[in-house]
């Protein structure tokens, strides 16, 4: 067979789409139908089903979890002078974000296993700067919360959960987005929700907090033309509330597929030299990617590529490095050392079990020719 007829996708949004089809064209249909494409009743419903879900009073949906990771910490009037505690491995958001809000990222190490926050290191890395810790959701499970927070509540600290990739994951039964006095979350197209463009939300019990980020997400506006603080234009359009209240009516039915699959590659990979993504106990993960840590990662990944198996590097270089938001000054070993060794394998819902099997016999031949 040819590899064009062997062709895998990454993320098989397509597959998605299929099954849904009806009743995303129906949803679709109704919003041009009533033409609320702004603030319309689909962003109410949803915001109620997702606040309901995770089990916190409010949900504000917004234009991306870029943007909500921005208006949390616009609403925590954190600015120029102060610092906020992230990762150094993992997507710019969490850095860039506090950076455009003026403030300074301080970057904390990860645990080598789990590739999350370590909690270990946080209190060191504590000044009287120091405004919010920033924990980021990996992968699809949360860090050790408990740990996080027993810091943030010695030092009057404010955590802030960075959930872009765990929706729907939760930690000892508390869902994630429920964890925190605010928590953002992502519906990029290839999360396990996910819309049809860019959309996020954050989740908080805090009443006078949600009012503030209403404010906020439209221009700091009370009122029709009255603007009571700087705000942002960061509304979740109407259509893409109608299309993730359609995939959620199949979100549960697609993180038990995610597992499913996750526990399938580990059963498969198991004898092979690697390391497997470790899911932190009282953990539930809806595995955003299925990543892997190895050596001569690029080898790997180039022979992989060379058999028509699709992989990802999440992420290639930690964030104390990325000329927007570095600190040259910054060296965390185990940063430093996912970013070698790490490789994110093709994870979604529609993933066959002998598109799986086919994966792990080309990384088996491709670890033995490294």
């Amino acid at each position: 067979m040819g590899r064009d007829a062997m062709a895998m996708a990454f993320v098989d949004l397509a597959a998605q789409q299929a099954r849904l089809k009806p009743r995303l064209d129906a949803a679709i249909q109704r919003v041009l139908a009533h033409g609320r494409y702004v603030q319309g009743p689909e962003v109410a419903e949803l915001e109620q089903r997702l606040a309901a879900r995770v089990g916190v009073a409010h949900c504000i949906a917004c234009g991306s979890g870029t943007a909500a990771l921005q208006l949390a910490q616009m609403a925590l009037d954190i600015g120029p002078g102060d610092e906020v505690i992230v990762p150094g491995f993992g997507f710019v958001a969490s850095a860039e974000s506090v950076a455009l809000c003026g403030a300074r990222p301080v970057y904390a190490d990860i645990d080598p296993a789990s590739l999350l926050l370590d909690p270990q290191g946080l209190e060191t890395l504590i000044t009287p700067r120091t405004r919010a810790i920033m924990p980021v959701s990996l992968f699809g499970q949360c860090a050790d919360m408990e740990a996080i927070h027993d810091v943030a509540e010695r030092h009057a600290l404010t955590v802030i959960e960075d959930a872009a990739q765990s929706f729907g994951a939760s930690r000892h039964g508390r869902a994630s987005c429920g964890m925190s006095r605010v928590a953002c979350t992502s519906f990029f197209p290839s999360k396990p929700l996910g819309c049809y463009g860019d959309g996020g939300a954050l989740f908080t019990d805090d009443d006078a907090l949600a009012a503030c980020l209403r404010r906020l997400i439209s221009h700091g506006d009370t009122g029709r033309y009255r603007h009571l603080q700087l705000g942002m234009n960061s509304r979740l359009d109407t259509l893409q509330a109608a299309i993730l209240l359609v995939k959620l009516e199949a979100f549960d039915d697609e993180v038990a597929r995610r597992q499913a699959i996750a526990e399938r590659y580990n059963a498969l990979l198991a004898e092979l030299p690697l390391a497997l993504p470790l899911r932190l106990s009282g953990n539930t993960s809806v595995y955003a990617q299925y990543t892997l840590q190895l050596e001569a990662r690029d080898a790997v990944a180039s022979r992989l590529h060379d058999a028509g198996i699709p992989t990802a590097i999440h992420y290639p270089r930690p964030l104390y490095c990325q000329p927007a938001v570095a600190d040259p000054a910054c060296r965390l070993s185990a940063c430093k050392a996912a970013c070698e060794r790490v490789l994110s394998l093709p994870m979604h819902p529609y993933l066959e079990q002998g598109q799986q099997e086919r994966v792990v016999e080309a990384l088996g031949d491709a670890l033995r020719g490294a």
